[in-house]
């Protein structure tokens, strides 16, 4: 299924988080979602599973408005794995999975041996079958991970949203887990931090800084020095991996932006605004 943002707008608290935003993900792609701190990376997904409500414009999944669906019509076509798990949930890993079954229970349609099954199918794949009769509340910080992209495929959706899936896991559960979501054929939208990362999975990779989509392509083409430069202030040498030949990419900051910088003033600034905007501050 694909999946399209149109002109959209997000204003809280009568600030602009993102404006004019259009994006279109193609069946079945895996696209990464890059950019700085206070981007607009995490609102930009908040609105697409309707956390957020646009100022302006639409998201459609397929040819239907998510405006126009009901909450159990969209948990259908859409799973998320969102960044902040449930804190507090007396629950065993194996009833946390099952919560991706709900989408299609009612009172007249209660969960089936065929719900039973997706669930310990799921969990096998992403490999927590072993934590089955686990408390949700004594996992590690990478297991809860592991957990939740569980659940999210047992929703059986055609379209995946991961909010950094890679936070507190160690590397080797970084590749299985970006390696099974690749392999799973749905469509994928991922907020990822490490550009290596995006380069390796991603069919595309989209580029977002102040609200706004600075690049959307390719990781050959989008993660380049003339793209990372004016965003994260780095510049990048491609290498070709000795075991994988995959091409990898090595980070240097050629310069420290200050003030005296008119583009570093007008984008921090806007940048700024947006990340305590976001966030809590502590007095």
């Amino acid at each position: 299924m694909h999946l399209t943002l149109v002109g959209i707008d997000v204003h809280v608290g009568g600030r602009p988080f993102i404006e004019g935003l259009n994006l279109q993900v193609g069946s079945g792609r895996f696209i990464g979602l890059v950019g700085p701190n206070g981007s607009g990376k995490s609102t930009m997904l908040k609105t697409i599973y309707r956390v957020l409500r646009p100022t302006a414009g639409a998201v459609f999944l397929g040819d239907r408005s998510t405006a126009s669906m009901s909450g159990r019509e969209v948990a259908r076509e859409l799973a998320v794995m969102a960044q902040e798990p449930p804190s507090e949930a007396d629950l065993t890993v194996y009833e946390m999975v099952s919560l991706g079954r709900l989408p299609y229970l009612t009172a007249l349609r209660r969960s089936s041996d065929d719900d039973e099954q997706t669930v310990c199918d799921v969990m096998g794949r992403v490999g927590v079958g072993h934590l089955a009769d686990r408390s949700w509340e004594t996992l590690s910080g990478g297991e809860k991970q592991r957990v939740l992209l569980a659940r999210a495929f047992a929703q059986q959706a055609p379209v995946l949203i991961l909010d950094e899936p890679t936070n507190h896991l160690d590397i080797r559960h970084q590749l299985d887990l970006l390696r099974i979501v690749k392999d799973s054929g749905v469509t994928v939208v991922a907020a990822l931090h490490d550009l290596n990362l995006a380069a390796h999975y991603c069919d595309e990779v989209v580029v977002i800084d102040v609200g706004a989509v600075v690049a959307h392509g390719p990781p050959d083409d989008v993660l380049v020095s003339s793209v990372l430069m004016p965003v994260f202030g780095i510049e990048v040498d491609r290498v070709v991996h000795p075991r994988t030949g995959v091409t990898s990419l090595l980070f240097s900051p050629r310069r420290v932006p200050t003030p005296a910088d008119p583009t570093w003033t007008t984008r921090r600034s806007a940048a700024t605004d947006l990340t305590t905007s976001e966030n809590k501050e502590c007095t």
